[in-house]
């Protein structure tokens, strides 16, 4: 086993002894005993001693009621803090000569390439420029960190950063550790867990919060990164008006099946993102009227603000005044929604970035670069990017309630039920009102609270800003009328610019015929008309995963890419596809550098639109230096994938993948619709129906009531990430792999493997979350919490899994998981000594929850959420 990097695992030693001596504090030292003999009976029975495994049950066993929360609380903080260090170690100091992380040199090494294939510098720099690529942050329904203690987190980070000097003297050492002390105190002694369910508003100001606290530092500083290789490498600058990254939000846009997004609150998100871009704008614009104190300037700005001593103070003085009175009149409009705008009020992005583009050109004019390249130039980089409005907000509906709403017009308006027409009917019927200039509906039609609330949205969408807005996707979508529906409430909304209206193809069926739906949409001449810009597709990575199992959602995922880009093509139209992609395997997760390099080829063509979703966030963009590494991955992947794109499989590989997927799917199916057992097995091993009593997020965990295909994806996956079977990321593949061995084709599997990226990720990821899988765990959630006649289905899934372990070791010619990367299997491992007495723990606490009949005392049900919150820091991509 590789050993973890001395410098990690001192800085998880010093930070598990400060919190150690925090307990000491609060509770005395017999508490802190009992935490290190759980820790350590953890540790030996990890290693198979018996003894450990006695010690650790029977230290648990002896918890009394009022010691279980204390307990479960300390090995949650002792995972949270082992991934501050662990994310603090990525983006440390590096020692002289010591080579800098993948991430840091992945765009370099990259242009390098590319340079050496052919590719002419100007049009590398060309090309960079041009990118389209844009992040959307979703809210995530298994959240559990509260905003206050994440920042609590980053002040941890930024303390390790400080202590990250060996030159520092003992005070300054002594100061440094004292402040961690005071920190841990800090995180120990305050409610890590919300009291009640976060609202929609509070999940996007958890948004707004990543992009206040690191996107705001990290963006201008990967711009720079990303400037610097482009004169290094083409002897060319990065635009000032480039952003090949941009960012947008699902956090109160999202209200596809969560009665508590409505359009009041989509309008009130707006305006609050708008009101945190005119504070960091504010803050911007202080320190540069501080700063640009400089007399001298060219003729456009003496122009602008006339023969003054100051010109660059005066024309900033005005930006500031202006965004004085748009925060004025924002803080009035989240009170009184009817407030009219002042004159001085900024509407669009232009009116921000016009003085600063002045007084950057004036400054290089004027031989002053060294000034221009300094805190404005990044400013300047952040309106670009981020404009007036920090994120465009999506929105997403299912298709069903929009055509409820049209049936309820149509039936009012004599017309037929909408509802009851076929396709041909419904086109027929939308285009033709979207060609009619008068409006559909009368001015005394009184719709119903449903109906009411689509057309509401659709007036927001009408009344805010284009740039504040991103697209308005579709759930469920299967059909073009589907999209016109949408497009003609919009229409009736008054909306009179053009907005991408995106269908979300999400299961197995909506995958098969998504080529065939765009080709039928592209085909209306109306709509052709419209339509400006590319057509923006989404495919969806949750539901197609819960319908059909990983393997058949993968493989149906890649053909609707390959259906839809020659589709594009033949129409002369630009495809933007939009990855719905969650934090887990078992909803389109993993490594975003590999994921993108395994679309088919054409399907990434400097445009690229994907989710990122909760805890994902945090892990990924929660601390600048991670931010930056990660949008350098972003950014590198999107062009190799553009510029060289990865080849496309051979008939050989196609036909296996088909009879993969085939049988994939047959094993997923049987078990999941076909045991009869199955439903009653998941709720009673896993904490599923105990999970939907937490307040974890704003969306119910289900969509309606009803069994396994009720129950959204997210809860899904989160439950049996739990109790560690994982099950829902590789059921199906242990018997297709089995299957293609049986035929003689092992030596095929292993030439996709080696030859095929998008095959070679699929095992890749499939390799990562068996690792994470423990059959032993959840053996003791069957043992004490399942009927004895549910253990036996419980034996053969555990069965299933070690045969899918089996399988992988067999492809890729290793004696265990992970085997060929030894430093990931010990960062996945070492924290099992911290997740196995949060399990055992669980696994109590469920217990004694279903004997009361869920009506446990407060005390208890804190101790559940605090095990369901370490759990998930402990495996991190869990839902």
């Amino acid at each position: 086993m590789a050993e973890i990097d001395a410098r990690l695992r001192e800085e998880v030693n010093l930070l598990g002894t400060l919190l150690g001596d925090t307990f000491r504090a609060e509770r005395g030292a017999a508490f802190l005993d009992k935490i290190e003999r759980i820790r350590k009976g953890a540790k030996a029975a990890r290693r198979g001693s018996g003894e450990g495994a006695r010690q650790l049950a029977e230290t648990l066993d002896a918890l009394s009621d009022d010691e279980l929360l204390p307990v479960a609380r300390a090995f949650n903080q002792f995972l949270n803090l082992a991934n501050i260090a662990e994310q603090h170690h990525r983006i440390r100091r590096r020692a002289p000569g010591e080579a800098p992380p993948f991430e840091e040199r992945v765009l370099d090494e990259l242009l390098e390439r590319l340079r050496q294939a052919g590719h002419a510098p100007e049009a590398l720099a060309r090309q960079i420029a041009a990118l389209d690529i844009e992040l959307v942050i979703t809210a995530h329904p298994t959240e559990v960190a509260r905003r206050t203690l994440i920042q609590k987190y980053d002040d941890v980070a930024a303390a390790l950063a400080a202590a990250d000097h060996d030159d520092l003297a003992p005070r300054e050492r002594q100061r440094v550790q004292q402040q961690l002390q005071r920190l841990l105190a800090e995180i120990w002694h305050t409610d890590e867990i919300r009291r009640h369910k976060p609202t929609p508003i509070d999940e996007a100001r958890w948004g707004f919060a990543v992009i206040q606290h690191s996107l705001w530092q990290a963006v201008p500083h990967f711009l720079r990164g990303v400037d610097e290789l482009l004169q290094q490498r083409c002897a060319q600058r990065l635009p000032l008006e480039a952003a090949p990254l941009r960012f947008a939000s699902w956090m109160g846009g999202d209200r596809d099946g969560n009665p508590n997004v409505t359009a009041a609150v989509s309008r009130e998100v707006l305006l609050q993102a708008r009101r945190v871009a005119v504070e960091l704008y504010l803050g911007d614009v202080e320190q540069l009227i501080t700063e640009l104190s400089m007399q001298q300037a060219n003729a456009a700005l003496h122009e602008r603000v006339g023969q003054v001593p100051e010109p660059y103070r005066v024309l900033l003085r005005e930006l500031r005044q202006r965004l004085f009175a748009t925060r004025d009149w924002l803080d009035a409009a989240l009170q009184q929604p009817a407030t009219p705008p002042t004159a001085e009020v900024l509407h669009d992005n232009a009116a921000l970035i016009a003085p600063l583009a002045l007084c950057h050109a004036s400054l290089v004019e004027c031989g002053m670069a060294a000034i221009a390249e300094g805190p404005l130039l990044d400013t300047l980089r952040r309106a670009h990017t981020f404009g007036l409005f920090l994120v465009r907000l999506d929105i997403r509906q299912d298709s069903s309630r929009h055509a409820a709403a049209l049936g309820e017009i149509t039936r009012y308006l004599g017309l037929g039920d909408y509802l009851a027409w076929d396709e041909e009917q419904r086109v027929a019927f939308l285009e033709r009102e979207l060609d009619n200039p008068r409006p559909l509906l009368p001015v005394r039609y009184q719709p119903s609270p449903e109906t009411a609330e689509v057309l509401a949205t659709c007036r927001v969408v009408a009344d805010s800003p284009a740039a504040s807005l991103g697209s308005y996707v579709i759930s469920m979508a299967g059909a073009p009328s589907d999209v016109l529906a949408v497009e003609l409430l919009l229409k009736e909304a008054g909306l009179e610019r053009p907005i991408r209206v995106v269908p979300l193809f999400e299961t197995l069926d909506d995958l098969e015929h998504a080529g065939a739906a765009i080709d039928r949409l592209l085909a209306l001449p109306g709509y052709r008309a419209r339509l400006e810009g590319p057509q923006e597709v989404m495919i969806g990575y949750s539901d197609s995963a819960k319908d059909a199992g990983t393997l058949a959602a993968a493989w149906a995922q890649y053909r609707a890419q390959e259906s839809l880009v020659a589709v594009c093509a033949r129409h002369g139209v630009e495809l933007l596809l939009f990855h719905g992609r969650g934090g887990t395997v078992g909803r389109g997760g993993g490594p975003a550098h590999a994921a993108i390099l395994s679309q088919p080829p054409g399907s990434v063509t400097g445009r690229f639109r994907v989710t990122e979703q909760g805890e994902m966030i945090r892990f990924k963009f929660g601390l600048p230096g991670l931010a930056e590494q990660n949008l350098n991955l972003y950014l590198a992947a999107v062009l190799e994938a553009t510029l060289l794109p990865p080849p496309a499989p051979t008939a050989e590989w196609r036909a296996l993948m088909e009879r993969l997927a085939q049988d994939g799917l047959t094993a997923y199916r049987t078990v999941v619709r076909g045991e009869t057992h199955f439903v009653d097995y998941f709720r009673q091993a896993t904490p599923e129906q105990e999970l939907g009593r937490l307040p974890l997020g704003s969306r119910p965990a289900r969509r309606r009531s009803g069994g396994i295909e009720s129950l959204r994806a997210i809860p899904w996956i989160f439950a049996w990430t739990q109790m560690r079977l994982m099950l829902p990321a590789w059921l199906g593949w242990e018997h297709a792999l089995a299957c293609a061995v049986e035929r003689g084709e092992g030596a095929l599997l292993q030439e996709m493997r080696d030859h095929w990226p998008f095959f070679r990720t699929r095992i890749d990821m499939l390799e990562m979350v068996l690792v994470k899988a423990d059959a032993g765990i959840a053996r003791l959630y069957d043992k004490r919490l399942v009927d004895a006649e549910l253990q036996e289905l419980g034996q053969q899934l555990r069965e299933l899994l070690r045969q899918a372990i089996s399988q992988v070791l067999r492809l890729t010619a290793q004696g265990s998981l992970l085997e060929n990367s030894p430093e990931l299997r010990e960062s996945i491992s070492v924290r099992d000594t911290y997740l196995d007495p949060l399990h055992l723990l669980q696994v109590e606490l469920l217990a004694r929850s279903r004997r009361a009949g869920g009506e446990t005392d407060s005390r208890l049900e804190r101790a559940l959420l605090v095990s369901v919150a370490g759990i998930a820091a402990g495996l991190r991509n869990t839902g």
